[in-house]
């Protein structure tokens, strides 16, 4: 795995420090922006760091947040106690990770990222891991996914043109409260 010195200096501007351990741009978005890179599971000075998948550009950090601020994660674990089929691909989901993860190096641990297998912690993990992996890959990836693309307005320019929709998967953006997520 390589990445070039022109993505690691673009890496850098959008996070505004030095990127550790980057091994691949996993997700470009369609304005050719690196959108998420691949870390390895331990960074050069030895640090485990099990978060596979790390979102870069801001445009898809600022519209995770905001959809943390409105209670997306909250949602997606109810409906994780509710649905054994969506329980049950986010399980796969998990595995899947991890034992991508486990091919790079084995860090011993079962922890993947985001809560999985049994909460939504944190949807900046499942976005990123998401677009890395594509929209077919598992179900809560692909509507935080969904969800930024149309309540963040990035169709097109963060996210590809042609990712499922809200409207698509089901999903009302009016059943979230995005009023304390304005100022992000």
């Amino acid at each position: 795995m390589s990445v070039s010195e022109a993505d690691l200096l673009a890496v850098e501007e959008q996070l505004g420090r030095a990127p550790r351990g980057v091994l691949e741009i996993s997700y470009r978005c369609p304005d050719g922006a690196p959108g998420v890179v691949m870390t390895a599971p331990r960074l050069e000075d030895g640090t485990p760091f099990p978060t596979l998948y790390y979102l870069t550009d801001p445009r898809l950090t600022t519209e995770a947040s905001r959809l943390e601020v409105a209670h997306v994660m909250k949602w997606m674990t109810g409906r994780l106690d509710t649905d054994e089929e969506l329980r049950a691909d986010y399980q796969r989901a998990h595995e899947y990770f991890l034992a991508k993860r486990n091919a790079i190096e084995d860090l011993g641990t079962d922890f993947s990222g985001g809560g999985m297998p049994d909460r939504v912690k944190c949807l900046h993990v499942l976005i990123a891991y998401a677009l890395a992996e594509g929209p077919d890959h598992f179900r809560l990836g692909t509507e935080a996914v969904a969800l930024a693309a149309d309540h963040g307005e990035l169709r097109g320019t963060a996210i590809p043109q042609d990712w499922p929709t809200t409207a698509d998967l089901g999903i009302d953006l009016g059943d979230f409260d995005f009023s304390r997520a304005g100022g992000l």
